[in-house]
């Protein structure tokens, strides 16, 4: 395909990926992000089978592997904390892991010189024609490009715009919580504990940062509508699914009000039968999200981006389309199967 002007909303792993593909294919790329900056919350992120090629193909996989948390496994424990099983490393950690802050970094560095970023801005509105696709941005402006990319996440502004509301395309799977860090008191080295009971799971780990404990607290929920409301109700939701538990749950909840780096997400898929729609298309969990509980966020936006960005460089945009949804839909449909009995080991819905 000819150089084009192409606008990428979204700036974490496919829409970074994405970007740094197509520059190499000669088209000219803006990414627009409505955080403030790079975003530094999240949990760890792992990597397997084929997302290790695209790692080396950015050039990035040494450095990646120099952050490996180097995760040795996850103790399962009862409800007064007896250990009764214990996971492999790879339950969690996939084959490779490293905090998520670091892997946006090494992509935002890789492309920084050579991609225009807008912070602070997303898209307001998308008027699609068969020459071009004008954006209207939150800063004002309104510009026209040949192609619009979608790598906004679960709540694509994109998706919403262009395809369907939240409420058509999101599938709830029963689980909620919240994630935060707090001083480690329990000493874990490298290793995590997993509890659950009575449809609540907490579980706990320390990897990269020795001196901290990352927490996660799930819960049953009917829908995914706590994770659009303000974090007062996020908290006194998960406090009322842990009330009265025992263990250490209650210095968990009374951490999880001081985190200054709190945050709540809910197990949800993206259910779509199309992931372009004219000069417009989605890439990573805007189109395909397989909720968390697959484990297969990172390795979907990595070989998603790659698959668009390589049919992109061989046909024009309606048949790299095609081609790209082709090839990633049997993979996508696999892993968002996983996700779903993922879900339900905790409670979550089930097929």
């Amino acid at each position: 395909m000819t150089s084009s002007n192409v606008l990428i909303s979204g700036a974490g792993v496919a829409g970074t990926t994405l970007a740094e593909l197509l520059t190499r294919s000669g088209h000219r790329v803006t990414i627009v992000e409505r955080a403030p900056a790079l975003r530094h919350t999240g949990y760890a992120v792992d990597f397997r089978g084929a997302a290790f090629d695209v790692l080396s193909e950015l050039g990035i996989l040494d450095d990646v592997r120099r952050h490996d948390t180097k995760m040795t496994g996850t103790a399962i424990v009862d409800r007064d904390g007896v250990q009764v099983d214990l996971l492999p490393a790879e339950a969690f950690a996939g084959e490779l892991e490293v905090p998520k802050h670091v892997l946006n970094e090494l992509l935002y560095d890789l492309t920084a010189d050579h991609v225009e970023y807008r912070f602070d801005t997303s898209i307001t509105s998308l008027t699609q024609t068969e020459a071009a696709v004008t954006a209207e941005l939150t800063d004002g402006s309104t510009e026209t490009y040949d192609l619009v990319f979608g790598a906004d996440g679960v709540y694509s502004k994109v998706r919403q715009l262009a395809f369907a509301p939240h409420s058509d395309v999101l599938q709830h799977l029963g689980l909620s919580g919240a994630g935060f860090t707090m001083p480690n008191f329990l000493d874990l080295d490298h290793s995590g504990l997993l509890r659950a009971a009575d449809g609540t799971a907490v579980y706990l780990f320390s990897s990269a940062d020795p001196d901290r404990l990352t927490v996660s607290l799930s819960f049953g929920t009917t829908s995914g509508a706590l994770d659009r409301l303000p974090r007062a109700d996020q908290e006194a939701a998960t406090r009322a699914a842990f009330a009265g538990d025992a263990w250490h749950t209650p210095r968990l909840l009374e951490a999880m009000s001081e985190a200054s780096d709190f945050y709540f997400s809910s197990s949800t898929q993206v259910q779509l039968d199309r992931w372009s729609t004219g000069r417009i298309a989605l890439v990573g969990d805007a189109g395909y999200c397989a909720a968390p509980t697959a484990g297969m966020g990172t390795s979907q936006a990595l070989l998603g981006a790659r698959s668009l960005a390589r049919h992109l460089t061989d046909a024009a945009y309606p048949e790299a389309f095609a081609e790209y949804e082709a090839e990633l839909r049997p993979y996508v449909t696999e892993n968002q199967a996983n996700g779903r009995s993922a879900a339900a080991m905790f409670g979550g819905a089930r097929d």
